[in-house]
């Protein structure tokens, strides 16, 4: 037994598919179906049913993938560890972003985390909260960057900055010329909103619910992007966050207005795993990301 073939094992456990799971391990089916056949025999148990076409594990084979998990998290730290004997900004990271905050702040940041860390070697990852969650604790991720909410409170959190959320309304909008618009106006309005699963639809609707406003419940989008092209079309008014309002202020039929009294906001942090021996790592990376969005967003503090 070696720890490629535990990875094997949980890769099939994730996947509940050989050719999937072989493909996520980078080796042939064959070549994992047999290493798994090696396992049982070594261990002298069934850890699959073969009689269905789907992927079924015996309690046996539930327990060791179990226990397989928490292995290779182990061995995760040990690697952790190990890194620091080098250069502390050097080597592989793999970072998740969630889609409200990837597409938008990348373009910011790049740039400046390639400067100050050249020898640093970024692999960026896009899912939604609850598996950016789920693979931090997995050790897929070494950190993530997203929204702050109640999942995540468990692991160690940096604060980055504060991002501002916008009122995004169409052309005509009786709101379209103004300044600033009060959140206590917003009662009685009706606004778009993401489907559920986005972090950002439980902090808009927390401010909107705040102000009196109400959910549109004949739609939710799947993206910014959606909810963008829905408001161009007349269909309702919605909150976007800072970074996705372009500097116009007023693009594709779209105009973005500042709400103040309270201004709605979300913190974005950076997340990492308590215990990690790369603590100071992730710090210095906080550091030159807050510091490129100074300006941009609000400051913490």
């Amino acid at each position: 037994m070696n720890i490629r073939d535990l990875e094997y094992l949980v890769a099939l456990s994730e996947h509940q598919h050989f050719r999937k799971a072989a493909e996520a391990c980078f080796v042939s089916q064959p070549t994992l179906s047999g290493q798994i056949r090696k396992l049982e025999d070594e261990l002298g148990v069934v850890l699959l049913e073969r009689t269905s076409r789907k992927v079924l594990f015996t309690d046996a084979g539930m327990q060791l993938v179990r226990q397989a998990q928490k292995i290779l998290m182990e061995v995760k730290v040990l690697e952790e560890m190990a890194s620091q004997q080098g250069e502390e900004m050097s080597g592989p990271l793999h970072v998740g972003f969630i889609p409200t905050v990837g597409p938008y702040l990348l373009p910011h940041i790049v740039p400046a985390v390639k400067e100050a860390f050249p020898e640093l070697e970024l692999f960026l990852h896009e899912a939604q909260t609850h598996q950016l969650v789920q693979q931090l604790e997995e050790g897929k991720l070494d950190c993530i960057i997203l929204a702050s909410v109640k999942e995540t409170e468990h692991f160690k959190e940096i604060p980055l900055y504060l991002e501002p959320m916008l009122l995004a309304l169409p052309e005509g909008h009786k709101w379209s010329k103004a300044e600033t618009v009060p959140m206590d106006d917003l009662r009685g309005e009706t606004l778009l909103m993401l489907a559920d699963g986005h972090c950002l639809r439980d902090q808009a609707m927390g401010f909107c619910f705040a102000a009196g406003a109400k959910e549109d419940s004949r739609f939710r989008a799947t993206s910014l992007e959606t909810l963008r092209n829905m408001v161009a079309a007349e269909t309702g008014i919605t909150l976007l966050p800072k970074l996705s309002v372009p500097k116009s202020m007023h693009r594709d039929g779209v105009v973005y207005v500042k709400a103040i009294d309270p201004e709605p906001q979300r913190l974005i942090t950076l997340d990492y795993r308590p215990g990690s021996p790369l603590r100071a790592r992730y710090e210095k990376l906080a550091s030159v990301i807050s510091a490129a969005m100074k300006g941009t967003c609000n400051a913490i503090g």
